[in-house]
């Protein structure tokens, strides 16, 4: 952790919803006045997609059937935790982009399936946002938590997980349900070793709840909505957080544990808002003052 330089860090598996905290996080930034830098956990996968089939049918042929990108070898997770120790001590480092679609192949210049060059970041910024995979990964090779100033678990039950993951890539990238559920099916060992662990270390959580039959999420034809939804917030340490105010400005909100609450699916950017504006604050405020 870096008075001087803060990180921030959203962690959560594919199809999670990090890439909606991420957005928030942009507002936040863009009212409040805040230069940050933004790292995407995918610039750290150690393989491009041609490598990573290889590395797949390699790994088959020998009997393991849990490589994935959750898992730790499949990513350069020392490079990441030496980009987090960088910018902490000095507010400089380097990312990348992989390139996933045309998309952003035409915005990059780059083939879809491979990455990007490595660049500088820009100079003065207030502080490192990180929105991946890995952000608060705590192994016998790494400790990216214990870098991290803010750390944030996005967790929806794992059947809206899945409902999101198929449609995102079914829609954005052109897999079939059957091809993403064998990603998901070949996942879980390493979602359950190297991605569940991490939410033990963050500071804030958000799971989705939907409150509609979410049964067989293979068949799903649309994902539940923001209104059928609640989301529970638990915060590692609730000392600090001044829950009678949360719950009087979300309306319909309640605690239902010390160190929890429960909001309606529709207010959860207003939540995040509420939450981590006077975090974020307080962050740069104590940077400029070290």
């Amino acid at each position: 952790m870096s008075k001087k330089h803060p990180i921030i860090s959203v962690t959560g598996s594919s199809g999670a919803g990090t890439t909606t905290v991420k957005a928030t996080f942009d507002q936040i930034f863009r009212r409040e006045g805040i230069s940050a830098v933004s790292i995407e956990g995918d610039a750290f996968h150690r393989y491009n997609r041609a490598d990573m089939k290889a590395e797949l049918e390699s790994r088959k042929a020998a009997g393991d059937e849990t490589f994935s990108h959750f898992s730790y070898d499949a990513n350069e997770l020392g490079e990441l935790e030496s980009i987090f120790r960088t910018y902490g001590e000095t507010g400089s480092g380097r990312t990348r982009h992989y390139i996933h679609d045309e998309k952003e192949a035409e915005r990059h210049g780059t083939p879809p399936g491979h990455f990007t060059d490595w660049k500088p970041f820009a100079d003065g910024s207030d502080l490192l946002f990180y929105e991946g995979l890995h952000g608060a990964v705590k192994n016998d090779e790494v400790n990216l938590s214990a870098l991290a100033d803010l750390k944030i678990g996005v967790v929806p039950v794992i059947n809206l997980e899945w409902i999101q993951k198929i449609h995102r890539d079914k829609a954005s990238r052109g897999y079939t349900t059957e091809a993403v559920t064998d990603t998901i099916l070949r996942r879980m060992h390493a979602y359950v070793h190297c991605i569940c662990p991490q939410f033990v270390e963050t500071d804030v959580n958000f799971q989705r709840v939907p409150v509609v039959d979410t049964s067989d999420p293979f068949i799903a034809r649309w994902i539940p909505t923001a209104d059928e939804s609640l989301v529970v917030i638990r915060f590692k340490n609730p000392r600090g957080i001044d829950f009678p105010y949360l719950t009087s400005m979300i309306q319909n909100s309640w605690m239902s544990r010390a160190n929890s609450i429960v909001i309606p699916g529709g207010k959860m950017d207003l939540a995040m808002q509420l939450i981590f504006t006077p975090m974020v604050q307080r962050l740069v405020h104590e940077s400029k003052r070290a």
